[in-house]
Order: structure tokens, then sequence, then C-alpha cells
């Protein structure tokens, strides 16, 4: 797990899942949790898991949402993504709800700035794949080379960066705030319906907490 504020350990996967309690999430939805914010609207379901600004894979109709916080420059988080999409895609019924959250330095945010502003003419998937395909860090050059590769309009890109840089900072620090109420301390990091998931798993312990996650929504 990358983007650490302390050398603590995390425990091991399967026991480091813990359902969220405390008011932070019930009845099927996540409301506000006064203890994990000082903000009362941070964790809002409206905010958390339908912000409209937000992208989304999967089934966007799906009947559990997967949450993720992650950063490009995290390698943790481009060695979980195919494991991650071939879960979605197998299950049919997931809904991604994909969070920027930039915690490794001045390039990964300008690397979730890119793709946020990517999402204006419809290539924030295109961008995203691209800048979690390759193995090496990102610097500012590789960002632009490898979204143009994949199809990125750049002269549009430029303009929709100083044309929506408020709403795509105010994103990020959404994104951010609610990281930080959730507690996560490093990428990628996970809700899964109710269940937080602060690391990296397997794909057999994804398809293990979506079921569960399943079985908490019904009860």
């Amino acid at each position: 797990m990358a983007g650490f504020r302390n050398k603590a350990l995390v425990p091991t996967r399967r026991a480091a899942l813990t359902l969220i309690g405390a008011g932070a999430l019930v009845a099927g939805g996540i409301t506000a949790a006064r203890a994990a914010a000082d903000d009362d609207e941070v964790l809002t379901e409206a905010k958390v898991l339908r912000d409209p600004d937000i992208p989304v894979a999967g089934n966007p109709d799906g009947n559990i949402s997967i949450i993720e916080w992650s950063d490009y420059n995290c390698p943790y988080c481009r060695k979980l993504e195919p494991e991650l999409r071939q879960v979605v895609q197998d299950d049919g019924k997931v809904r991604l709800v994909m969070k920027d959250w930039p915690i490794l330095g001045p390039v990964s945010v300008t690397a979730a700035r890119t793709a946020l502003a990517a999402k204006f003419q419809d290539k924030y998937h295109q961008a995203h794949d691209a800048m979690m395909g390759v193995s090496s860090r990102l610097t500012e050059p590789r960002i632009n080379e490898l979204l143009a590769a994949a199809g990125v309009d750049m002269d549009r890109l430029k303009r929709d960066l100083a044309d929506h840089a408020k709403d795509i900072d105010a994103l990020l620090k959404r994104n951010n705030e609610q990281a930080e109420a959730f507690g996560f301390r490093g990428t990628p990091s996970f809700i899964v319906g109710k269940y937080r998931v602060p690391g990296v798993l397997s794909m057999n312990e994804f398809e293990q907490v979506i079921a569960d996650a399943r079985k908490a929504k019904m009860n």
C-alpha cells in the first residue's frame, strides 16, 4: 500500500476488513459520520456513492458498489488494476466508483487533474487506463505522451484544465476529505458495500468481500 503517513503496518488483508459502523453505514446507505469527520456532510451517501462528477466503471446499475481511492503513481494500484477490472467484469453487477486520490507528490496531482480534465471530452477512462498501464513512475512529459497516444485531444485538454480548474480541485478535495474521514492511510483503499478495505486484495478475496457485502446488504 502506498502513501502511508507513518510506517505502521496494515494487518493481514482479511483481518483488515471491517464492517463500517458507528453510524457510518446504516440501512444500506452512507450517512454522516460525525466521529470520523469534522464536517457532518463529508460521508453522505450522495457524495460518496452518487457524486455525479466521479467517473464510474462496471455496471452503473449494479447492486453493489466498490469505491476505489487510487493514485496513478502507486505501484500497488497499478498491479491491482487488471485483477479488479476482471472481477468487476466477471461479476457483472458491480458498480466501480473511481476516486482519484493523489497523495504521492505533485506529479500525482498533475496526473489526477489531467485524467479528470479528460472527462470533459469523454476520455477519462482512456486516460486512466493509459496511466495505470505503465510500470515506471510518471513524469509530466510522460503523462502528456501517454494521453496523446490514448486518443486524448491535448489542445482541448489544456483548455479544460484551465476552464474547469476550480471544479477539478474541488472534486479532489472531496475525495481527500472522504478518504481521511474513513481513516484510510494510503492507496489503494476501498469501500465494498458496507466493508472498509484499507489495502490490496487478491481476486479471490475481492470476490469473497463482494459476496459478504451482498449478504450484509440484505441484513
